[in-house]
Protein backbone atom coordinates (compact mmCIF):
# COMPACT_ATOMS: atom_id res chain seq x y z
CA UNK A 1 0.00 0.00 0.00
CA UNK A 2 2.11 2.87 -1.13
CA UNK A 3 1.79 5.90 1.02
CA UNK A 4 -1.75 4.71 2.08
CA UNK A 5 -3.81 6.64 4.46
CA UNK A 6 -6.84 5.31 6.22
CA UNK A 7 -8.73 7.54 8.11
CA UNK A 8 -11.27 6.74 10.85
CA UNK A 9 -13.70 9.45 11.20
CA UNK A 10 -16.92 9.54 13.40
CA UNK A 11 -18.29 11.31 16.40
CA UNK A 12 -16.69 10.65 19.91
CA UNK A 13 -17.54 7.04 21.60
CA UNK A 14 -18.26 5.63 17.74
CA UNK A 15 -15.84 3.21 18.01
CA UNK A 16 -12.98 4.69 15.96
CA UNK A 17 -10.07 3.33 18.52
CA UNK A 18 -11.33 -0.27 18.42
CA UNK A 19 -11.46 -0.38 14.47
CA UNK A 20 -8.31 1.51 14.07
CA UNK A 21 -6.38 -1.34 16.36
CA UNK A 22 -8.00 -4.23 14.57
CA UNK A 23 -7.05 -2.50 10.66
CA UNK A 24 -4.02 -2.11 12.19
CA UNK A 25 -3.53 -5.43 13.13
CA UNK A 26 -4.98 -6.88 9.86
CA UNK A 27 -2.90 -4.86 7.50
CA UNK A 28 -0.12 -4.41 9.49
CA UNK A 29 -0.12 -0.60 9.68
CA UNK A 30 0.50 1.88 12.69
CA UNK A 31 -1.78 4.55 14.23
CA UNK A 32 -1.36 7.78 14.22
CA UNK A 33 -3.22 9.77 16.75
CA UNK A 34 -5.33 12.58 15.75
CA UNK A 35 -6.38 14.05 19.08
CA UNK A 36 -5.54 17.30 20.48
CA UNK A 37 -5.76 15.54 24.22
CA UNK A 38 -4.05 12.20 23.80
CA UNK A 39 -0.98 14.26 23.37
CA UNK A 40 -0.69 14.98 26.60
CA UNK A 41 0.96 12.65 28.95
CA UNK A 42 -1.15 11.28 32.21
CA UNK A 43 -4.23 12.20 30.60
CA UNK A 44 -5.08 8.76 30.21
CA UNK A 45 -8.40 7.67 31.36
CA UNK A 46 -10.61 10.91 30.22
CA UNK A 47 -8.98 10.98 26.64
CA UNK A 48 -9.51 6.89 26.41
CA UNK A 49 -5.99 6.69 25.57
CA UNK A 50 -5.46 3.01 23.89
CA UNK A 51 -4.43 0.66 26.76
CA UNK A 52 -0.91 -0.70 27.36
CA UNK A 53 -1.47 -4.05 25.67
CA UNK A 54 -2.84 -2.27 22.29
CA UNK A 55 0.03 0.46 22.28
CA UNK A 56 2.09 -2.77 22.51
CA UNK A 57 0.88 -4.70 20.10
CA UNK A 58 0.49 -2.13 17.32
CA UNK A 59 2.77 0.91 17.10
CA UNK A 60 0.88 4.44 17.81
CA UNK A 61 2.32 7.69 17.14
CA UNK A 62 1.17 11.63 18.40
CA UNK A 63 0.43 9.70 21.96
CA UNK A 64 2.32 10.90 25.36
CA UNK A 65 4.17 13.57 23.65
CA UNK A 66 3.40 16.93 25.52
CA UNK A 67 2.94 17.83 28.99
CA UNK A 68 -0.40 19.27 30.85
CA UNK A 69 1.77 22.41 31.26
CA UNK A 70 3.02 22.74 27.85
CA UNK A 71 0.70 24.08 24.96
CA UNK A 72 0.75 22.29 21.82
CA UNK A 73 -0.38 24.17 18.45
CA UNK A 74 -2.30 22.60 15.37
CA UNK A 75 0.91 23.19 13.64
CA UNK A 76 3.12 21.37 15.52
CA UNK A 77 0.53 18.21 15.08
CA UNK A 78 0.65 18.94 11.16
CA UNK A 79 4.70 18.66 11.53
CA UNK A 80 4.89 15.30 14.16
CA UNK A 81 2.20 13.86 12.07
CA UNK A 82 4.10 14.58 8.79
CA UNK A 83 7.07 13.13 10.29
CA UNK A 84 5.15 10.09 11.79
CA UNK A 85 3.51 8.98 8.44
CA UNK A 86 6.86 9.78 6.43
CA UNK A 87 8.20 7.00 8.85
CA UNK A 88 5.90 4.22 8.72
CA UNK A 89 6.09 5.09 4.66
CA UNK A 90 9.18 3.92 4.92
CA UNK A 91 8.60 1.27 6.57
CA UNK A 92 6.34 0.04 3.49
CA UNK A 93 3.20 0.51 5.90
CA UNK A 94 0.09 1.95 5.71
CA UNK A 95 -0.87 5.00 7.58
CA UNK A 96 -4.12 5.22 9.94
CA UNK A 97 -4.83 8.11 11.14
CA UNK A 98 -7.81 7.60 13.94
CA UNK A 99 -9.07 10.78 16.44
CA UNK A 100 -11.97 13.22 16.71
CA UNK A 101 -9.94 16.76 16.50
CA UNK A 102 -11.83 18.20 13.51
CA UNK A 103 -9.04 20.95 13.37
CA UNK A 104 -6.20 18.93 13.29
CA UNK A 105 -7.67 16.48 10.83
CA UNK A 106 -8.72 19.34 8.73
CA UNK A 107 -4.94 21.02 8.76
CA UNK A 108 -3.72 17.19 8.54
CA UNK A 109 -5.77 16.53 5.46
CA UNK A 110 -5.99 19.93 3.49
CA UNK A 111 -2.60 21.89 4.84
CA UNK A 112 -3.33 24.08 6.94
CA UNK A 113 -5.49 27.26 7.32
CA UNK A 114 -2.81 30.60 6.22
CA UNK A 115 -4.75 32.30 8.90
CA UNK A 116 -2.97 35.45 11.19
CA UNK A 117 -0.92 34.63 13.86
CA UNK A 118 -2.42 35.18 17.61
CA UNK A 119 -2.54 38.83 18.67
CA UNK A 120 -1.99 38.39 22.25
CA UNK A 121 -2.84 41.84 23.31
CA UNK A 122 -6.10 41.66 21.21
CA UNK A 123 -7.06 38.15 23.10
CA UNK A 124 -6.63 39.61 26.01
CA UNK A 125 -8.53 42.27 25.11
CA UNK A 126 -11.11 39.81 24.16
CA UNK A 127 -10.87 37.94 27.34
CA UNK A 128 -11.59 40.77 29.14
CA UNK A 129 -14.96 41.67 27.25
CA UNK A 130 -15.95 38.36 28.29
CA UNK A 131 -15.65 38.61 31.52
CA UNK A 132 -17.20 41.95 31.47
CA UNK A 133 -19.76 41.45 28.95
CA UNK A 134 -20.52 38.54 28.70
CA UNK A 135 -20.26 35.33 25.96
CA UNK A 136 -23.72 36.05 24.60
CA UNK A 137 -22.52 39.74 23.69
CA UNK A 138 -19.35 38.40 21.96
CA UNK A 139 -21.03 35.92 19.93
CA UNK A 140 -23.73 38.62 18.83
CA UNK A 141 -20.74 40.53 17.59
CA UNK A 142 -19.37 37.25 15.62
CA UNK A 143 -23.55 37.04 14.14
CA UNK A 144 -22.91 40.50 12.70
CA UNK A 145 -19.28 40.37 11.43
CA UNK A 146 -19.37 36.46 10.30
CA UNK A 147 -23.11 34.97 10.26
CA UNK A 148 -21.76 31.74 9.09
CA UNK A 149 -19.13 31.67 11.88
CA UNK A 150 -21.54 32.48 13.88
CA UNK A 151 -23.70 29.67 13.16
CA UNK A 152 -21.23 26.67 13.45
CA UNK A 153 -20.09 27.90 16.60
CA UNK A 154 -21.47 27.44 20.04
CA UNK A 155 -22.45 30.41 22.05
CA UNK A 156 -20.32 28.92 24.95
CA UNK A 157 -17.25 28.40 22.95
CA UNK A 158 -14.74 31.36 23.94
CA UNK A 159 -11.73 29.91 22.19
CA UNK A 160 -13.14 29.81 18.89
CA UNK A 161 -15.23 33.04 19.33
CA UNK A 162 -12.00 34.41 20.32
CA UNK A 163 -10.40 33.46 17.18
CA UNK A 164 -13.42 34.30 14.93
CA UNK A 165 -13.20 38.13 16.06
CA UNK A 166 -9.34 38.02 16.20
CA UNK A 167 -9.05 37.56 13.19
CA UNK A 168 -11.82 39.55 11.36
CA UNK A 169 -10.37 42.58 13.36
CA UNK A 170 -6.75 41.64 12.13
CA UNK A 171 -7.51 41.39 8.75
CA UNK A 172 -10.84 42.68 7.97
CA UNK A 173 -12.48 39.74 6.78
CA UNK A 174 -14.35 36.77 8.07
CA UNK A 175 -12.79 33.70 9.63
CA UNK A 176 -15.37 31.57 7.30
CA UNK A 177 -14.69 33.29 3.88
CA UNK A 178 -10.87 32.49 4.89
CA UNK A 179 -11.48 28.18 5.38
CA UNK A 180 -12.74 28.48 2.19
CA UNK A 181 -9.49 26.29 1.30
CA UNK A 182 -11.19 23.51 3.36
CA UNK A 183 -14.20 23.22 1.11
CA UNK A 184 -13.46 20.61 -1.21
CA UNK A 185 -11.97 17.38 -1.19
CA UNK A 186 -9.51 18.27 -3.89
CA UNK A 187 -7.77 20.04 -1.88
CA UNK A 188 -6.66 16.99 0.44
CA UNK A 189 -2.66 16.69 0.64
CA UNK A 190 -2.06 15.16 -2.50
CA UNK A 191 1.36 13.07 -1.77
CA UNK A 192 -1.00 10.52 0.21
CA UNK A 193 -3.32 7.79 -1.33
CA UNK A 194 -5.95 7.96 1.21
CA UNK A 195 -9.23 6.26 2.33
CA UNK A 196 -11.35 7.88 4.36
CA UNK A 197 -13.66 5.48 6.59
CA UNK A 198 -16.63 6.93 8.82
CA UNK A 199 -18.30 5.48 11.31
CA UNK A 200 -21.60 6.46 11.87
CA UNK A 201 -24.55 5.80 14.36
CA UNK A 202 -28.03 6.77 15.68
CA UNK A 203 -27.99 9.64 18.02
CA UNK A 204 -29.77 8.01 20.61
CA UNK A 205 -27.21 5.35 20.59
CA UNK A 206 -24.37 7.51 19.91
CA UNK A 207 -25.76 9.54 23.42
CA UNK A 208 -26.24 6.06 25.56
CA UNK A 209 -22.42 5.16 24.47
CA UNK A 210 -21.24 8.57 25.34
CA UNK A 211 -23.19 8.41 29.22
CA UNK A 212 -21.66 4.48 29.16
CA UNK A 213 -17.87 5.51 28.37
CA UNK A 214 -18.04 8.30 31.48
CA UNK A 215 -19.36 6.16 33.51
CA UNK A 216 -16.42 3.95 32.80
CA UNK A 217 -13.99 6.37 33.05
CA UNK A 218 -15.12 7.56 36.24
CA UNK A 219 -15.24 4.00 38.31
CA UNK A 220 -11.53 3.41 36.20
CA UNK A 221 -10.31 7.16 38.21
CA UNK A 222 -10.84 9.62 36.05
CA UNK A 223 -11.57 11.72 39.49
CA UNK A 224 -8.32 11.00 40.89
CA UNK A 225 -6.16 11.68 37.89
CA UNK A 226 -7.99 14.68 36.79
CA UNK A 227 -7.07 15.75 40.66
CA UNK A 228 -3.25 15.06 40.27
CA UNK A 229 -3.37 17.55 36.90
CA UNK A 230 -5.21 20.22 38.89
CA UNK A 231 -2.85 20.23 41.73
CA UNK A 232 0.40 20.41 39.99
CA UNK A 233 2.56 22.89 40.89
CA UNK A 234 3.63 23.35 37.04
CA UNK A 235 -0.14 24.22 36.37
CA UNK A 236 -1.92 23.38 33.50
CA UNK A 237 -2.38 25.03 29.58
CA UNK A 238 -5.22 26.80 28.33
CA UNK A 239 -5.25 23.92 26.10
CA UNK A 240 -5.88 21.01 28.23
CA UNK A 241 -7.89 23.03 30.58
CA UNK A 242 -10.55 22.65 28.08
CA UNK A 243 -10.71 18.90 27.51
CA UNK A 244 -13.82 17.90 27.69
CA UNK A 245 -13.58 15.39 30.98
CA UNK A 246 -10.91 17.23 32.64
CA UNK A 247 -12.65 21.05 32.30
CA UNK A 248 -15.71 20.15 34.03
CA UNK A 249 -13.60 18.69 37.11
CA UNK A 250 -11.13 21.56 37.39
CA UNK A 251 -14.35 23.66 37.70
CA UNK A 252 -15.51 21.63 40.24
CA UNK A 253 -12.20 21.69 41.90
CA UNK A 254 -12.24 25.23 41.68
CA UNK A 255 -15.78 24.79 44.00
CA UNK A 256 -17.78 26.18 41.11
CA UNK A 257 -19.83 23.20 41.16
CA UNK A 258 -20.87 19.71 42.88
CA UNK A 259 -19.38 16.19 41.77
CA UNK A 260 -22.69 15.22 40.46
CA UNK A 261 -23.42 18.47 38.29
CA UNK A 262 -19.58 17.84 37.43
CA UNK A 263 -20.37 14.55 35.99
CA UNK A 264 -23.56 15.21 34.29
CA UNK A 265 -21.82 18.57 32.77
CA UNK A 266 -19.41 15.85 31.60
CA UNK A 267 -21.96 13.82 29.65
CA UNK A 268 -23.53 17.28 28.29
CA UNK A 269 -20.04 18.53 27.04
CA UNK A 270 -19.74 15.36 25.46
CA UNK A 271 -22.90 15.24 23.21
CA UNK A 272 -22.16 18.55 22.31
CA UNK A 273 -18.76 18.00 20.92
CA UNK A 274 -20.25 14.87 18.83
CA UNK A 275 -22.87 17.27 17.46
CA UNK A 276 -20.12 19.37 16.45
CA UNK A 277 -18.06 16.17 14.78
CA UNK A 278 -21.81 15.23 13.48
CA UNK A 279 -21.78 18.97 11.26
CA UNK A 280 -18.74 19.13 10.00
CA UNK A 281 -17.98 15.16 8.89
CA UNK A 282 -21.51 16.05 6.46
CA UNK A 283 -19.38 18.24 5.12
CA UNK A 284 -16.55 16.12 3.99
CA UNK A 285 -17.08 14.57 0.38
CA UNK A 286 -15.37 11.26 -0.20
CA UNK A 287 -15.88 9.53 3.09
CA UNK A 288 -16.98 5.72 2.81
CA UNK A 289 -19.45 5.49 5.90
CA UNK A 290 -20.54 2.73 7.74
CA UNK A 291 -23.78 2.68 9.46
CA UNK A 292 -23.31 0.66 13.38
CA UNK A 293 -26.32 -1.07 14.78
CA UNK A 294 -26.36 -2.07 18.14
CA UNK A 295 -25.22 -5.91 17.96
CA UNK A 296 -22.48 -4.85 16.18
CA UNK A 297 -18.70 -5.87 17.45
CA UNK A 298 -14.97 -5.46 16.22
CA UNK A 299 -14.80 -8.20 14.19
CA UNK A 300 -18.32 -7.30 12.01
CA UNK A 301 -17.20 -3.74 11.48
CA UNK A 302 -13.97 -4.61 10.41
CA UNK A 303 -15.31 -7.01 8.12
CA UNK A 304 -16.96 -4.13 6.20
CA UNK A 305 -14.38 -1.34 6.70
CA UNK A 306 -11.38 -4.16 5.00
CA UNK A 307 -12.33 -3.94 1.52
CA UNK A 308 -12.86 0.18 2.08
CA UNK A 309 -9.10 0.38 2.99
CA UNK A 310 -7.53 -1.32 -0.05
Amino acid sequence: MPKRVIAILGCTASGKGALACALASELGGEIVSVDSMKVYRGMDIGTAKPTAEQRAAVPHHLIDVADPWESFSAARFVELAGGAIAEIHRRNRPAIAVGGTVLYFKCFYAGMFAGPSADPALRAEIRARAEREGLDTLHAELARVDPEAATRIHRNDLRRIERALEVYHLTGRPISELQQQWNGESLRRPEWDWRLIGLRRDKRAAARRINERVRRMLAAGLVDEARGIWSDARGVSDQARRAVGYAELFDHFAGKMNLEEAVERIKISSRRLAKQQRTWLKRLGDVNWIDLAEHDNVASVLSRALPLSL
